[in-house]
């Protein structure tokens, strides 16, 4: 993200290749190193764990990835966001869209709904069949490709997401890179990410530390949901300078804290008065 070389990346400690519990020295499994960028905050894991096919981590029946009632589309599912969307860049008509990962389609539909020209890439052929097939996603608007193969024309899009992919893709940069070339000048990209400042994760860290067991608890490179990265928002203001993109706005989410639920009652508001949240969302702007 920031281009930074080994120099300034240092070991933060070990990730297993499942859940690790309270006792990770007692499980056995692969473990890798997890890094830190001391430039921009970036996490990852070194060396990164690559598939034979990528296939092999997302080509699974959507039914034992997603709950039943995620197939049915809440009448406000994604609408905060088409909220912002619209205050950072007003509608006007036949506005194209793409959703990169965009599983079943839901946010091309609710995006359509409005009167959006909508696309997605979708690279798990499990989940592109079920968005034509059980939610009706027209076969000329969704392809079944990852990012590095997809191509459209430059400056074609108005607004591009990423919802909760980037973390899954093993050149980030470069995946922006490849969306703002799709986008128009004065367009939006929309990227929705763990934050590597979460505090669960520093509280957890620091326990596998008082223990001595040098793991830490940040991504899952090797099992689900298969995080390669965690974000700060200065990986993305790094990133931003190199890439000429500006950060129109940006959110930090609290969500779950899996902690006991005692210590929600403190921690959640805590979490959500200094940006300590589990997920990080930010709006480029291409400049």
């Amino acid at each position: 993200m920031c281009g930074s070389d080994k120099q300034h990346h240092k070991i933060t400690g070990i990730r297993l290749n499942q859940s690790q519990g309270k006792k990770p020295l007692k499980k056995s499994g692969i473990s890798i190193s997890i890094k830190k960028c001391k430039k921009c905050g970036l996490l990852f894991s070194d060396p990164l764990p690559m598939p034979e096919n990528i296939q092999d981590h997302y080509n699974i029946q959507p039914e034992s990835y997603w709950k039943e009632e995620y197939f049915v589309i809440q009448q406000n599912y994604f609408r905060n966001e088409i909220q912002i969307l619209q205050t950072l860049l007003p509608y006007s008509q036949r506005m194209k869209t793409l959703d990169i990962g965009a599983g079943l389609g839901k946010q091309m539909l609710a995006l359509s709904d409005l009167g959006y020209d909508t696309y997605g890439i979708e690279p798990s052929h499990s989940f592109y069949e079920m968005a034509i097939r059980k939610m009706g996603i027209p076969k000329d608007t969704l392809f079944n490709t990852p990012i590095e193969s997809a191509v459209f024309e430059d400056n074609f899009f108005d607004f591009i997401s990423f919802g909760a992919v980037l973390e899954h893709l093993y050149f980030p940069s470069e995946a922006i890179e490849t969306a703002l070339k799709w986008l128009k000048p004065g367009g939006i990209i929309h990227i929705e990410v763990p934050s590597a400042d979460w505090l669960t994760s520093k509280i957890v860290n620091l326990y596998y530390k008082i223990s001595c067991s040098g793991y830490v608890s940040n991504l899952s490179p090797m099992h689900e949901p298969f995080h390669l990265y965690e974000f700060t928002k200065k990986s993305f203001e790094i990133n931003a300078i190199r890439q000429k993109y500006e950060i129109a706005y940006f959110q930090y989410f609290v969500c779950n804290t899996y902690l006991p639920r005692i210590f929600d009652f403190f921690l959640k508001p805590y979490m959500k008065k200094t940006n300590k949240g589990m997920q990080l969302t930010v709006w480029l702007r291409k400049i």
